[in-house]
């Protein structure tokens, strides 16, 4: 990736600070979930970038907490031991042998790699699981799919203690139910009721996607903005349809339980978070409540 040299055009790197700085005064000191995975999490590229993303929203006194899954890297542990991954529904089948291969693989793994990046700028993340202080309660999401939990209760207490040390929770997803039975939950599912328990200003979730597309045969069609009210409206007319549909209700709830609003962003994008979050335009697709009072700022 060839980098920006403001010294070539200075006029342009004004441009960016200066579109920056209503939002940094803006949600200084705010809560926002990022919900990292896709593309993001095997690219070495677009990790460190990610990382960077990270470190900076801290360091202009945004509250960012990392929420985890680690679907690729899980897939290829269970190839390497034999062990062939089967999906309903787009989550995966979690029996007894597997639960124990995704805990080693979130928590030794994953969540480790994403702490050790954001600490290279110093001593700013700490990495939890959802079996923390039982901050993720879960129960079985079907008996169908195993050890695949529901979220069913937050504690948000360690995260707003992490929080309040000026550190970054770095979060992977597994849960346990009352009996100390472990979960394996769905990142995305995770990282929705993480933002709710907290109240969170923002919920960003990264994919591989541009985002919401009002035509999903033109690339170009990207929904910057959408109300809660209206994602229902689309998934009856049809132009939500498919995979989006799980996606953006997901928006929806979170949004009705509290969370200020809900970001979709290309993760194949380097810097998408800085580009979401910072520029007027952004990058992705923003839902925000039913009845908003626009100031102009994402």
């Amino acid at each position: 990736m060839t980098e920006f040299d403001p010294r070539n055009d200075p006029k342009v790197a004004v441009d960016v600070l200066l579109q920056a700085l209503p939002y940094i005064e803006r949600f200084r000191g705010a809560v926002v979930v990022v919900k990292f995975g896709g593309n993001a999490m095997v690219d070495p590229d677009l990790f460190a970038r990610f990382a960077e993303d990270i470190v900076l929203m801290h360091r202009v006194g945004m509250r960012p907490v990392v929420v985890h899954g680690g679907g690729p890297q899980i897939g290829e542990w269970l190839a390497r031991l034999g062990k062939e991954s089967e999906f309903v529904d787009g989550r995966r089948v979690t029996d007894a042998e597997t639960l124990e291969v995704v805990k080693m693989v979130l928590i030794g793994k994953v969540n480790s790699d994403v702490v050790s990046a954001l600490n290279r700028f110093g001593p700013v993340a700490l990495g939890l699981s959802g079996t923390d202080a039982m901050l993720l309660t879960a129960e079985a999401h079907d008996p169908e799919l195993g050890f695949v939990g529901a979220v069913t209760n937050v504690d948000p207490s360690l995260i707003e203690r992490t929080l309040s040390m000026d550190l970054i929770p770095v979060i992977a997803t597994i849960g346990a139910d009352a009996s100390g039975q472990t979960y394996n939950i769905n990142a995305d599912d995770a990282a929705a009721a993480i933002a709710e328990g907290l109240g969170a200003e923002k919920l960003i979730m990264m994919t591989d996607v541009a985002g919401l597309l009002a035509d999903v045969n033109d690339p170009t069609s990207l929904v910057q903005r959408i109300s809660a009210d209206e994602v229902g409206r689309l998934v009856e007319s049809g132009v939500i349809s498919g995979g989006m549909i799980p996606k953006m209700s997901g928006c929806v709830q979170a949004i009705t339980h509290g969370v200020g609003s809900v970001h979709l962003i290309d993760g194949r994008v380097a810097h998408a978070l800085l580009l979401e979050l910072f520029t007027d335009a952004g990058v992705g697709t923003m839902v925000h409540p039913f009845a908003e009072k626009d100031s102009g700022l994402k």
